[in-house]
């Protein structure tokens, strides 16, 4: 009876061991502390095409959009369309800013044609002229 509870903590203490890692590890924890500290972070399911990836930029939470099509050999991402979740923390971003963040996407996605909502979207064009 002694041994059958010993093993029964061990396996308790081996479990809760497991659930601490895989909490510091999560990327979504990851995603929010970088948030809170108003850093980078960039969080995508690479292998899940239909789920939306989201980038935090200086505070400013930012979600794209990815959409499938084909390349000259292969079906790849081929169109990211991306938007701020609060557009009112966009104040003190610039144009370096944004493109530093399409850099970072192109990095993922090589293929994609990138596509930002407005009021980044006329920012952009008026900066590329």
């Amino acid at each position: 009876m002694a041994l059958l509870l010993r093993i029964a903590i061990f396996g308790l203490i081996i479990y809760l061991i497991y659930k601490i890692v895989k909490f510091l590890l999560d990327a979504k924890r990851k995603l929010e502390t970088a948030h809170e500290q108003k850093k980078y972070f960039f969080y995508d399911v690479r292998e899940n095409i239909r789920k939306n990836f989201l980038i935090t930029y200086n505070g400013v939470m930012f979600e794209g959009e990815k959409y499938l099509g084909t390349t000259d050999k292969s079906f790849e991402v081929v169109s990211i369309f991306i938007w701020p979740h609060n557009p009112d923390l966009l104040h003190g971003l610039s144009y370096d800013d944004f493109i530093f963040m399409e850099n970072e996407i192109k990095l993922r996605y090589p293929n994609a044609e990138i596509d930002w909502k407005s009021p980044i979207k006329e920012l952009l064009a008026k900066n590329k002229k």
